[in-house]
């Protein structure tokens, strides 16, 4: 749900997914290269990212970029409205 959040309103590499997840989370998300790089390989196999090599700019590297599709929009709706669901049960139960 994250990953594709943060890939919702621009293209983003796997080094700059990690480093927006650390910095919008206050640090509670840390991932490394080894946890993240799973994650968009199996959300690109289930059709909901795609992923595209960019020519580097200067002395840049090569770097891939992962976009978000059409249906992982549509998968990303879904499991916010799941989540919000799940956020406000607790929420009940916890204020009790």
């Amino acid at each position: 749900m994250l990953v594709l959040k943060l890939l919702e309103s621009e293209s983003k590499y796997g080094y700059q997914i990690i480093q927006e997840m650390k910095e919008k989370s206050g640090e509670i998300f840390l991932l490394k290269d080894g946890t993240l790089y799973p994650i968009l390989y199996r959300l690109e196999e289930d059709g909901l990212v795609v992923s595209k090599w960019r020519e580097p700019i200067g002395r840049q590297v090569p770097r891939k970029y992962y976009q978000i599709t059409a249906s992982g929009k549509q998968t990303l709706g879904q499991i916010q409205a799941r989540w919000k669901q799940i956020s406000d049960g607790i929420k009940k139960i916890m204020e009790e």
